[in-house]
C-alpha cells in the first residue's frame, strides 16, 4: 500500500473521530471513508490500538508543520499576542475543526493510556513553551502561571464555540485575559 493510501487512511481516522467520536474509529469505517478496499488500513496499523498510535503521530506531525513557530510572525506586544491568539482560535474552530474536535476526543479517550497520549501531551507541551516565550516577550509577569491561564482560556473558548456556541466572539475574553494578565 502506497504512503499516499496510508494519509488517506489516516485523513479519514481524523475525519470520523471528529465527527462521530472514538467509538466510530474502525478500520473498515476508516476504508469506507478513506475510498480504499476493504482491510487496507488494517495493512498499516493490525489492531485498533496501532490505529490510535498512528492518528495521534499524523496529528502532532500536521500541527507542528501547520503551526511551525519559525513560520510565524514575530510578536512582540500585547495586541500582537491577542491578535495571535484570536487567529490561532479561529484556525483551529474553522479550517481545523475536525482534526480539533479529533484531538479533544483522543485526550479524553488516552487520558489514562500514558503510552498512546503521549505524543499528544508532547505537542502540548511543546506549544505550552512556544506560548510561555511568547508571554515572556510581551513582558507578562509570572509567565508559566500566565501561558497555563491562557492556554485553559483557549480550551475553553475552542470547546464552547465547537460544541455550544458556533458563533462565539472569543476576541473579548482573549483580550480581558491577556490585558488583565499583563496588570497583575
Amino acid at each position: 500500500m502506497p504512503a499516499a493510501t496510508r494519509e488517506r487512511a489516516l485523513e479519514a481516522a481524523v475525519e470520523l473521530l471528529g465527527a462521530e467520536g472514538v467509538r466510530a474509529l474502525s478500520h473498515a469505517r476508516v476504508d469506507e471513508r478513506a475510498g480504499l478496499p476493504p482491510g487496507s488500513t488494517s495493512n498499516w496499523f493490525r489492531t485498533r490500538r496501532a490505529l490510535l498510535g498512528g492518528v495521534v503521530d499524523w496529528m502532532a506531525e500536521r500541527e507542528r508543520a501547520d503551526f511551525d513557530p519559525a513560520a510565524m510572525p514575530a510578536i512582540t506586544g500585547l495586541d500582537g499576542l491577542i491578535e495571535g491568539l484570536c487567529a490561532m482560535a479561529e484556525l483551529q474552530t474553522g479550517p481545523f475543526a475536525t482534526r480539533t474536535r479529533a484531538r479533544y476526543a483522543l485526550f479524553l479517550e488516552l487520558a489514562g493510556d500514558p503510552e498512546l497520549g503521549e505524543p499528544l501531551r508532547r505537542q502540548r507541551r511543546e506549544f505550552e513553551r512556544w506560548t510561555e516565550r511568547i508571554v515572556i516577550a510581551v513582558g507578562i509577569a509570572d509567565p508559566v502561571p500566565a501561558t497555563r491561564a491562557l492556554m485553559a482560556l483557549a480550551d475553553g473558548l475552542l470547546l464552547h464555540r465547537l460544541t455550544v456556541d458556533p458563533a462565539l466572539d472569543m476576541r473579548p475574553a482573549i483580550e480581558r485575559a491577556v490585558r488583565a494578565l499583563a496588570e497583575s
